[in-house]
């Protein structure tokens, strides 16, 4: 099993009974639940109660902290069921508690009006190569479980246009531009392609928010965590193939992060946007 069908493993659900479904979790390094996996198994869970519609838009609040040694119970409520259109709301539970709310919508394909803003001139992920996010010297620093986890390789490959290293405390332009893909072939419907690349859409995109202030996400005076993420899928897509993210944050203020993406298909067509929240509460001021 390559780490892609790993990784698919955790979108196998088990249904306990109608509209009610349970996930493994996750341990990507931190101790708690990944926000992409609760996320994307919550995306899962109402994708199972459709049919031949695919989710358009997405909107999730981050409640609380999820133990990432401990499975998630989902609850999906159907809210409505129309010809062309369909909308879900669902709660993501551990310990009696909900630890993450999510509302999507789903629509049958429609054509229509055409038009999208213009892919950015980067250079193209061949020219680039991966390479690792931490330094060696510094990856010491990190727990055990995020040496694991970063040490490893994982089921998408990601090649950054600019060089970005989490430790540099010089204050950067808040933008990140990341090619990635899953590195193994994908035989899979446009649900999965979309359930993934809700997952992944949460890598890389509210950390933008500290490029300007010379603090690191991974810096333990900082307590930095997701507030909240939405998602708008355009144009069908193959998350096998390579995407751009194309990452911006406009604001910074009262503890908040925000950052949008824009993510782009090999051939420059807008594929999904998205935006986020987060957390950046630094305790004292970095040494």
């Amino acid at each position: 099993m390559n780490e892609l069908d790993s990784l698919l493993a955790y979108f196998d659900l088990e249904k306990l009974e109608e509209n009610l479904y349970r996930g493994r979790s996750l341990d990507i390094g931190t101790g708690r639940i990944f926000g992409g996996q609760a996320l994307s198994q919550a995306l899962k869970a109402a994708y199972l109660t459709t049919a031949n519609q695919n989710v358009h838009s997405l909107h999730a609040y981050f409640l609380r902290e999820g133990d990432c040694d401990k499975p998630v119970v989902y609850e999906v409520e159907r809210a409505r069921d129309g010809r062309t259109f369909s909308n879900r709301r669902v709660s993501a539970i551990q310990n009696g508690k909900p630890i993450l709310i999510l509302s999507c919508s789903f629509q049958k394909f429609e054509a229509g009006f055409e038009h999208h803003k213009p892919m950015p001139d980067v250079p193209r992920p061949e020219e680039l190569t991966e390479k690792t996010l931490i330094p060696g010297d510094k990856i010491k620093h990190l727990s055990p479980r995020m040496r694991r986890t970063l040490t490893t390789q994982g089921p998408f490959e990601f090649r950054f246009v600019d060089d970005v290293d989490p430790f540099d405390r010089e204050p950067k332009e808040p933008i990140k531009r990341i090619w990635f893909k899953a590195r193994f072939p994908l035989d899979a419907d446009q649900a999965m392609h979309r359930t993934l690349l809700t997952f992944v859409s949460d890598f890389h995109l509210v950390s933008t928010a500290t490029l300007p202030h010379g603090v690191s996400y991974l810096d333990p005076k900082l307590q930095f965590a997701s507030l909240d993420h939405a998602m708008w899928f355009h144009r069908p897509f193959n998350i096998d193939d390579w995407l751009l993210y194309d990452c911006d944050s406009p604001s910074a203020s009262e503890a908040r992060g925000f950052a949008t993406g824009h993510v782009f298909d090999i051939n420059g067509e807008l594929v999904a946007s998205t935006a986020q929240q987060g957390l950046m509460r630094l305790w004292d001021k970095p040494e």
